[in-house]
């Protein structure tokens, strides 16, 4: 069976006639969605032009016809969860239901403070996403929600008119076992293992089963995505120029790319991949080079993704 695949795009450096570029060409090659970030500048490009995800979605949404849209993941400090359960049925009644909430507790320090956020503990963030779960899960399917929490006070509120799909899906982002994992279980339909701790993956999934044992939760119902940074070349030659090309798009997300992304041509990229499903990875999220330019969009599409299933 072949993965979904969502191509994962941060907007740094990126204008909107580029993103919509890009999404019209993952639509033509039948990829399943596209992540936009939820951040006000990129690590190491301060000063490259940077749009807003949400809103980008939402415009987004107008220019596509079957693709899912969303953001990976939404950073659950920067608004009420009400008005973001707002903007977020808005824009699935404009897309027709093609949308998905990725959430996530939050992390770029620097940019919390310049833009006057509080940077709590992260414990304290957590507790603020869980909350924030609860209020927009209640928004979304009951007539009326009143929350009294420790973050958060919602009365008596209304919420017309509810999303188009029933489920909203839901992804979290995170790694966290004793936490985040909880929360997993609890709200989401997808969970996504960041970069950093796809060595972990295996572990990861097996205590997320075990919250899930916990609450009595099919863990089934939530499929297990990956992060992925991937540089593919239709050959070597084309490789060694998209490699390069690498470094310079993709160098402030990914550390080491050598070691972090799977590199190669179709044939090797493929390979890896079907590691990973082995492991039991049901879906990509994935972070091209190139940033997803449609020569590459194009030859995934129709040769890596042919081996997969």
């Amino acid at each position: 069976m072949k993965p979904a695949t969502y191509v994962f795009i941060g907007q740094g450096g990126l204008g909107y006639d580029d993103l919509r570029r890009r999404a019209l060409d993952a639509e033509g090659c039948e990829y399943d969605g596209l992540w936009l970030v939820d951040h006000m500048w990129a690590r190491g490009m301060p000063d490259a032009d940077f749009l807003d995800g949400w809103t980008t979605i939402a415009a987004l949404a107008e220019a596509t016809q079957r693709l899912r849209l969303g953001v990976l993941v939404t950073c659950n400090s920067y608004r009420n969860p009400g008005l973001l359960a707002k903007s977020v049925v808005t824009i699935d009644h404009i897309s027709g239901g093609r949308v998905e909430l990725g959430m996530g507790a939050g992390w770029m320090e620097e940019e919390y403070l310049a833009y006057g956020y509080e940077f709590p503990s992260v414990g304290k963030r957590l507790s603020e996403l869980g909350e924030a779960l609860e209020i927009i899960s209640s928004l979304l399917t009951r007539e009326r929600t009143s929350f009294e929490g420790e973050h958060y006070r919602f009365t008596d509120v209304p919420f017309q008119p509810k999303p188009v799909q029933n489920p909203m899906p839901i992804t979290l982002g995170g790694a966290g076992r004793n936490v985040m994992l909880k929360l997993v279980a609890r709200h989401a339909h997808r969970w996504n293992c960041p970069m950093p701790a796809v060595d972990q993956l295996e572990e990861l999934t097996g205590v997320l089963r075990g919250h899930c044992a916990e609450i009595g939760r099919d863990p089934e119902e939530i499929a297990v995505s990956e992060q992925v940074a991937i540089v593919l070349g239709k050959d070597d030659a084309a490789f060694r120029a998209k490699r390069e090309l690498a470094e310079s798009m993709i160098g402030c997300f990914v550390d080491d790319i050598d070691a972090m992304a799977v590199c190669g041509t179709p044939s090797r990229v493929a390979d890896v991949l079907a590691a990973k499903m082995e492991r039991g990875v049901r879906d990509f999220a994935i972070l091209f080079g190139d940033l997803g330019m449609t020569d590459t969009l194009e030859v995934f599409a129709s040769e890596v993704l042919p081996q997969l299933g």
